[in-house]
């Protein structure tokens, strides 16, 4: 005979699939899917994905666009203006 629960002092431990089918919140099944081959490849360019200290590097380019602006002193971010000035 199967055992279908885990109990341990009290609680139900291990994995839900033992006593709860994957279901919505009607009661309705549900069943798993795959991403298409092709989107998830885009996907997966589109993401800046890091192991440890190693990045994929493909982040957004850095905005050159704007005005320089006077009075800054010794900012080292922030010293173009950018967007409607009237």
């Amino acid at each position: 005979m199967a055992k279908y629960s885990h109990k341990v002092g009290g609680k139900e431990i291990g994995a839900a699939a033992t006593y709860a089918e994957p279901h919505t919140m009607s009661g309705k099944k549900i069943a798993a899917t795959t991403v298409p081959t092709e989107s998830g490849k885009n996907y997966m360019n589109e993401m800046n994905i890091s192991g440890g200290s190693v990045s994929k590097g493909n982040y957004k380019p850095e905005k050159t666009d704007g005005i320089k602006v006077r009075g800054t002193g010794a900012a080292t971010k922030g010293l173009k203006a950018r967007g409607p000035m009237a």
